[in-house]
């Protein structure tokens, strides 16, 4: 079997949810099952727009209720691990993950809360007990003012010691307040858990993490698998083989590419679509930094011939595109990224830079489907005044602004 790269982006576009715009007004239990489609929902909390969680869900999902996420967590549907990197995961995945994290994921989260346990685990029963007899926790609980004594500890090794607690598990996050993590004891958080024993090795688990990991891409080469569930080492196709002998992976080519890449024999049916020509990417949308379509720069670069690094952590004078770039996805290319934010107070989504991907030419439909996407995102910030700023090329600005006067008018749910 042999696919083209179009293809090949839409079955991973299919995959994860964002082939064509939802069909049907948000629900709850659709917020349930886009989560367990990506098997995790990588958390950030820079919020110049929504936090990316959110807005991850906001590019599959449309307007929803930023309160729903929350309450998933609340109500146990969802928890809290280190993983690709601090994620929401599925409940049901629970003691999956905390077997890897125990003995085999490595990671640096994982790492510096190891270092923490070896030298101050007095410290960390002292706040455990705590916890058991007061109840639960934020960080900001144990925040010190200026001049003033500290009832506990100082805000530093107090948000240390709660992210070591968290890592080993046993604290979890119950809920969050404001974003905040609130943390408790496991055994009031997942009770489940107590009756639970391990009957899957690190290994087994790193094997149903490698399949997960593959039907939540789609369509994926062997060297990318291992970085979505932070499943080290770095896979090769000899790897992957045993696996393609159970039929449990499907081994195919891409036009392009010079490594064989695989299917998980659940998206069989994806696949034949794709094959057929008849998956058919009609969704525009701005993407998280953070959504894993782009997460993955080599991955990226493959599959979408699009070159994408997040500049928040540079420098300001040697960033290229901006603070918080949100690439832009159009019927299946990303066509380009928007360097964006949402000032709430004064209802207004600014679009301060855009960049066109280089060397293309938007047609009117892309123009005007772009302008559709940021109204339809500054609509659900509640900012629905939409300012753009520079573009390149610049004469796009132009053309976006009479595109967005146009769109305006029409209606958006909050």
């Amino acid at each position: 079997m042999e696919l083209t790269l179009q293809q090949a982006r839409c079955l991973q576009l299919a995959a994860q949810g964002l082939l064509q715009a939802p069909a049907k007004a948000a629900t709850r239990s659709a917020l349930r099952a886009c989560i367990a489609r990506m098997g995790l929902l990588q958390i950030d909390t820079i919020h110049v727009v929504a936090r990316s969680p959110y807005l991850v869900l906001f590019s599959r999902l449309g307007a929803y209720p930023q309160q729903w996420l929350d309450d998933a967590l609340t109500h146990g549907e969802l928890f809290e691990t280190w993983a690709h990197e601090a994620c929401f995961a599925p409940i049901e995945d629970l003691l999956a993950h905390r077997l890897f994290n125990r003995e085999a994921r490595v990671h640096w989260g994982l790492a510096n809360a190891q270092k923490s346990h070896d030298q101050q685990r007095a410290e960390l029963d002292q706040l455990l007990a705590h916890i058991r007899e007061k109840g639960a926790v934020k960080t900001s609980d144990f925040e010190r003012k200026e001049g003033g004594a500290s009832a506990w500890w100082g805000w530093k090794d107090e948000k240390r010691w709660l992210e070591a607690l968290f890592a080993s598990g046993e604290l979890m996050v119950a809920r969050r307040e404001k974003f905040q993590r609130v943390y408790d004891l496991t055994e009031r958080v997942a009770p489940q858990l107590a009756a639970c024993v391990d009957v899957a090795t690190p290994e087994q688990v790193r094997q149903r993490f490698i399949e997960k990991s593959v039907a939540a891409l789609g369509i994926t080469q062997a060297r990318w698998v291992h970085d979505y569930y932070r499943s080290k080492p770095r896979l090769k196709d000899a790897d992957l083989h045993a696996l393609v002998e159970q039929g449990v992976l499907l081994r195919l080519a891409v036009q392009g590419w010079a490594n064989p890449a695989y299917v998980h024999a659940s998206q069989a049916a994806l696949l034949q679509q794709a094959l057929a020509h008849t998956l058919q990417a009609t969704h525009t949308a701005l993407l998280s930094p953070f959504d894993p379509i782009v997460w993955d720069r080599e991955r990226a670069l493959a599959m979408f011939d699009f070159d994408y690094r997040l500049e928040c952590y540079t420098p300001e004078a040697k960033r290229v595109h901006g603070y918080f770039v949100l690439p832009l996805l159009c019927r299946g290319e990303l066509i380009g990224r928007l360097d964006a934010k949402a000032h709430r107070a004064r209802g207004v989504f600014e679009v301060k830079a855009l960049h066109a991907q280089a060397g293309a030419s938007w047609t009117a439909s892309q123009i005007t489907e772009v302008a559709q996407a940021i109204q339809r995102c500054a609509h659900w910030h509640g900012t629905p005044e939409v300012t753009i700023g520079a573009t390149r090329p610049a004469k796009l600005a132009a053309a976006l602004k009479r595109a967005l006067r146009a769109v305006a008018q029409e209606s958006f749910e909050p």
